[in-house]
């Protein structure tokens, strides 16, 4: 039997999400064989499969689709799912179809024309309807509220869409309901990031759903177009009536991602070209890059790898450039060519400087077109063998080691957690090596410790000096820096354990001697704050039933803000000799 037009509506709820576009599988079940019917929701309502479908997409009810109407007219009819243009039953069986597809539904009454029945159709009739599925076009309710329709016309290249950083490449044609076009892009189209919105606010919020290549129909009601006011003609739009909806035909041309490399919006990178498989250059590989580095205003001050210009070679997280371009470098692929934008703060900072080709002003945003031509990553420790491993754990202590002496503690500790990391797995060493490898790793981890307590990271410090602890428990400078980190945290017991023991294995260790005079001057503190704490307390409670609850102050003495500067003069003696 034939699809008629004007049947009632149906009552589906709208599937809103953006990732559900092919629409979602109804059956549960194994999929149908040619011949077999099953009933679908134990509502009495079946399918029968009369010939297979394509591929494997279903339909959503929001779909526009074309179906056989009437076989005698061979003329295949437009309706849209859920808006009533087919009975209940035929709504919820069509969505569990496949293009190409054809199927026979038994209807029950309830879910077809129920107790009245209609022209041609007895009230209480089961009725029958053959169904092929011609084609669909993906509608979506982008903004969740119908303000803002999108059909898909043509489907975009692989899964990626832009995010509200990127910059993008569109066409588009504006248009009134009337067909009046307000609007339109030239031939080549127009560029923008995403953030910073164009024309009007559909179109950042339809663009984030696209894919590169992907053609839409947008219906846009006035709250996402020009609202209550409409819009004067300007810069070639034409003027736009009040609460006009819009219909707009727009292409993602393409798009270009922007990466905030550092987190902080101090360093973007705009990718101009993709980079070779997934790899990235990643901290401490050595790089080899070309660029054209400019100010702002456009002025070139430095070129490397262009124009009879050798390239850059560098090591990453080293500290050989500018942080914006170490940074930006570790992320970036063989081959990939990028913009970088960098704020002072990653670049040359409130200096000025003099480079080959220009001088750079004091407080300079840099722009860098960078090719990244090549890198070595550097090697990870299960591509070495033992000899090699321990050479490199000793060079990064050592290079830590000159960190931390000039004030650079953040890197000096990433230095001795890779050096860490080389000799961790105990397991993978003779005897012969194992003693050295043990005093090797102590010594990087009490080191990092150091380093936290100068960051005052001070459970850092704390997990550090325990892992030392846990394979030398007579440690002294491991019990004396988890001490410090203690006393930082106000945990006074555990420091003071520490600090005994440590007087146990070493009784005249100066360091240790010294951190105990702060920590009883810390005691001694804790105590009188204790003390006049309760005293007020009770002067409080006493005096609440003559003259009510007043304000606890603590002031402190001058005895104690002489104790306080002498503990803060003592917890600045942290050890910096290195193992």
């Amino acid at each position: 039997m034939g699809i008629e037009n004007g049947l009632h509506l149906s009552d589906i709820e709208d599937k809103d999400e953006l990732d559900e576009e092919p629409g979602e599988v109804i059956e549960s079940a194994p999929p149908l064989k040619v011949g077999e019917e099953r009933e679908l929701n134990n509502s009495g309502f079946k399918k029968k499969l009369l010939k297979r479908g394509l591929g494997w997409e279903t339909l959503s009810s929001m779909t526009k689709l074309q179906f056989d109407s009437t076989r005698d007219r061979d003329e295949p009819v437009t309706l849209r799912l859920g808006q009533g243009q087919v009975v209940a039953g035929l709504d919820h069986g069509i969505i569990t179809m496949k293009k190409g597809e054809c199927a026979l539904f038994t209807v029950p009454p309830e879910l077809a024309y129920g107790f009245v029945g209609r022209e041609g159709v007895p009230a209480n009739t089961v009725v029958l309807f053959e169904v092929e599925l011609i084609s669909w076009i993906t509608v979506v309710n982008v903004s969740k509220d119908r303000g803002i329709i999108k059909k898909i016309i043509e489907r975009g290249e692989k899964i990626e869409r832009p995010s509200d950083l990127d910059e993008v490449l569109v066409k588009y044609e504006v248009a009134l309901a009337n067909g009046t076009v307000v609007a339109k892009t030239p031939e080549e189209g127009f560029e923008f990031h995403v953030k910073d919105g164009h024309l009007c606010p559909a179109f950042p919020k339809a663009i984030i759903t696209m894919k590169r290549g992907e053609k839409v129909k947008l219906i846009v009601q006035p709250q996402y177009a020009f609202g209550e006011e409409g819009k004067e003609a300007s810069d070639g739009i034409h003027p736009v009536p009040p609460n006009s909806v819009l219909n707009i035909d727009l292409e993602l041309v393409s798009f270009k991602p922007v990466v905030d490399v550092t987190g902080d919006s101090k360093v973007f990178k705009k990718i101009l070209k993709e980079g070779e498989g997934t790899l990235v250059a990643n901290e401490g590989a050595t790089v080899t890059i070309s660029y054209t580095a400019r100010l702002q205003d456009g002025t070139v001050f430095e070129k490397k790898g262009l124009d009879g210009e050798q390239p850059l070679q560098f090591i990453t997280d080293e500290e050989q450039v500018i942080a914006g371009l170490d940074r930006a470098a570790a992320t970036m692929k063989i081959g990939e060519r990028a913009i970088l934008t960098i704020n002072p703060e990653y670049g040359f900072g409130n200096f000025e400087v003099k480079k080959d080709l220009a001088t750079i002003p004091p407080s300079s945003v840099l722009l860098y077109e960078v090719e990244m031509l090549d890198f070595i990553k550097e090697r990870p420790p299960w591509e070495m063998n033992n000899q090699m491993k321990i050479e490199t754990a000793c060079r990064k202590k050592e290079e830590g080691n000159i960190l931390f002496k000039s004030g650079k503690y953040q890197r000096a500790a990433k230095k001795y957690d890779k050096a860490a990391d080389y000799v961790v797995e105990e397991g993978s060493f003779g005897d012969d090596e194992q003693k050295l490898v043990k005093s090797l790793r102590a010594s990087c981890w009490l080191n990092g410790a150091a380093c936290g307590l100068k960051l005052d990271d001070f459970q850092g410090a704390i997990s550090l000096c325990s892992k030392v602890l846990d394979i030398e428990f007579n440690n002294v400078k491991a019990l004396y820096r988890r001490a410090q980190a203690y006393m930082q945290t106000a945990d006074l017991v555990s420091a003071e354990l520490d600090i005994k023991k440590a007087l146990e294995v070493d009784p005249q260790n100066r360091e240790v001697k010294s951190l105990q005079t702060a920590l009883k001057q810390l005691q001694a503190q804790s105590n009188k704050r204790d003390a006049k704490l309760y005293s007020n307390m009770f002067a409080r409670m006493t005096k609440q039933t003559s003259v009510g609850i007043k304000k606890l102050k603590v002031e402190k003495s001058e005895d104690e803000k002489k104790d306080e500067d002498y503990v803060a003069m003592e917890m600045e003696k942290v050890a910096d000799s290195f193992c």
